[in-house]
């Protein structure tokens, strides 16, 4: 059965939030530029506040982090800080690890192939005996590995190797969401609902999903057709559904995909 949750920060009022809003899980994320060291410190008050008010932490992500130098070598001190966020979803219960990798300008795509592959192998070595999966994501930010063409080849070796998709991703950047969910939906830990709205061919907001352009409908029944049982997680992201809107444009998709995912 598919849950239903949304991004969030670290804080307990982000479980007293979605306990009020009848959601199952929070996702966190702790980019580049965050205190990945505070993060693991805070990890007793997470686990306190997930028992308190029954809410799991379904996913734990890092975006825009280089993780290849120029030379093609795993950066090891953001290797250790994927380790220790790792290590925090261990001990919470969270079986989902999110990151992408880089692509490095000075080498050629066999190149960076060879070294995403020596990155994720590394995670998932190191995540597998504590019982958490690793994925990439489909998004662009600091990371190449977001299309089937690349899945092919860094998917295709690592067998073990999940993927977060948002649907809006393969939108804005001229993927189509449904097919890559038919071809590659069993590889799927993780999913972001996200809205997209594009008018001729150009961006123009991500509004609350189910009020925007995704055939949502027809995308959770191919979940279902993949037997993908995983997390349904929101992502609010939009400059316009802001403050008492935004509030409204969340409660709109939770009782959107409450009739859809069921």
């Amino acid at each position: 059965m598919m849950q239903l949750g949304i991004i969030a920060a670290p804080t307990e009022e982000s479980f007293q939030k979605a306990k009020q809003k009848g959601l199952d899980f929070i996702e966190v994320c702790v980019n580049e530029g965050q205190d990945v060291d505070a993060f693991y410190r805070n990890r007793v008050n997470l686990l306190n506040w997930k028992n308190e008010y029954g809410i799991s932490i379904g996913s734990i992500g890092r975006w825009k982090s280089l993780r290849i130098d120029e030379k093609g070598s795993v950066i090891e001190e953001e290797l250790e800080r994927c380790y220790r966020l790792i290590d925090v979803a261990s001990e919470l219960g969270c079986t989902n690890f999110v990151s992408g990798c880089n692509y490095v300008e000075e080498l050629s795509f066999y190149e960076n192939c060879t070294a995403a592959i020596q990155f994720f192998s590394l995670l998932i070595d190191y995540a597998k005996p504590k019982g958490v999966k690793v994925s990439t994501y489909n998004c662009r930010k600091v990371n190449f590995v977001n299309t089937p063409d690349v899945w092919k080849i860094v998917h295709g070796h690592l067998k073990e190797l999940g993927i977060k998709f948002d649907p809006s991703h393969s939108r804005y950047f001229g993927g189509e969401y449904l097919q890559e969910t038919l071809d590659w939906g069993d590889r799927f830990n993780h999913v972001h609902l996200k809205g997209s709205m594009i008018i001729n061919g150009v961006r123009v907001d991500d509004p609350p999903a189910g009020l925007d352009q995704t055939d949502w409908k027809t995308f959770i029944s191919l979940l279902r057709v993949k037997g993908y049982t995983g997390g349904l997680s929101i992502e609010p992201h939009s400059p316009v559904w802001t403050g008492e809107l935004g509030e409204k444009g969340i409660d709109y998709t939770i009782e959107y995909m409450r009739k859809l995912a069921f």
